[in-house]
């Protein structure tokens, strides 16, 4: 497999940054990153920051970050982005520091917000280590999680992925949640991980166009720990334990003070050189995934 790019980190805006830091912190079992002046920052490794909260009014994702493997793939995806033409704009010194990086730029993506693509990635001046998560999460050569985005701008999203990023698509679900409501959900790779980007056809503008980030822990214990402390702070549980069918996942899915959901999750399948399952699934997942405690 060509691997290129990986997923390096979101940016979220939200009106109170420390609205998420209970959930962040003490559920999911995050470390903070490096200080980054008023915005909070979070790792899952060995990385200086994953996930960026960063103060302002959107309450939604407003940047996600992909980071070239090496010079050569960085400038790889930037020429494929202009080739579809997109507008890429080069990132200003500030914007360097900010991010922790060495090299970016960035474009606007259809489904809304920036994506950004970046080089070099700078290291904590620390090891992940979280007694929380003793197993760690699996980030190594697949980037830290994956994202889901809702859209109506389906169909340049999916240009934009595949053309401009060079994602390839896993496989896809179409489904009938209810009675004439359908669900049709694409699924896309750009190393090993099943998926690294999702996109849901929406119908109509949702109020936040982030549903879910997903955090895969190198063990299934750690996954049931997180549903326990998820559970205690009583926060909303919209999909109990459960695994999925399409790229197998065992996990759960817990919704943030902020709207948007994360996945605690393990044992996702491997997308490899010989992958021949794109192919369409009729169901979300094999079992559970049942709403336990809706907000």
């Amino acid at each position: 497999m060509d691997r290129q790019i990986e997923l390096a980190y979101l940016v979220l805006e939200l009106p109170d940054p420390n609205l998420v830091t209970p959930v962040l912190g003490d559920v999911v079992g995050l470390l903070p990153g490096e200080p980054a002046g008023d915005a909070r920052t979070w790792r899952d490794d060995d990385r200086a920051q994953r996930v960026v909260v960063q103060p302002g009014p959107a309450n939604d994702v407003v940047a996600v970050g992909f980071e070239a493997v090496d010079g050569a793939a960085f400038d790889a995806t930037v020429a494929r982005l202009r080739a579809i033409g997109a507008e890429v704009v080069e990132a200003t010194d500030d914007d360097l520091q900010a991010r922790r990086v060495d090299r970016l730029v960035r474009a606007a993506a259809p489904w809304g917000g920036d994506v950004e693509v970046a080089l070099g990635l700078a290291r904590a001046a620390t090891p992940y280590e979280s007694a929380l998560v003793p197993g760690g999460f699996l980030t190594e050569g697949v980037g830290f999680g994956h994202v889901v985005f809702g859209t109506t701008a389906f169909d340049e999203s999916v240009r934009f992925l595949t053309d401009g990023l060079g994602l390839a698509q896993s496989d896809w679900i179409e489904t009938e949640l209810a009675p004439g409501i359908e669900l049709e959900v694409r699924f896309f790779h750009c190393n090993a991980r099943h998926h690294t980007v999702a996109l849901a056809r929406a119908p109509f503008e949702l109020p936040q166009r982030l549903h879910h980030v997903m955090f895969e822990t190198r063990s299934q214990d750690d996954v049931g720990a997180a549903f326990d402390r998820a559970w205690d702070a009583g926060l909303p549980i919209p999909n109990g334990l459960g695994r999925h069918d399409n790229d197998g996942m065992f996990s759960f899915y817990l919704q943030t003070p902020a709207g948007f959901q994360i996945e605690f999750g393990h044992g996702a399948r491997v997308v490899d050189d010989g992958w021949d399952d794109n192919r369409r699934y009729d169901r979300i997942s094999a079992w559970g995934h049942q709403p336990l405690r809706p907000a």
